[in-house]
């Protein structure tokens, strides 16, 4: 599965983001830098 993955906030945010993206290709997904490359987009936002 191709993924694209768009953090929006605070720096911890990106931290989390990072974790994440490194789960996921771990999973097997394939990390690319366009939504329109995407199956599937994630959209991580902050609530602070």
């Amino acid at each position: 599965m191709k993924l694209y993955l768009l953090s929006l906030g605070c720096a911890k945010n990106s931290v989390d983001s990072e974790h994440l993206l490194g789960l996921l290709e771990s999973a097997g997904a394939e990390i690319v830098p366009t939504p329109e490359e995407a199956d599937t987009a994630i959209v991580n936002t902050c609530g602070f």
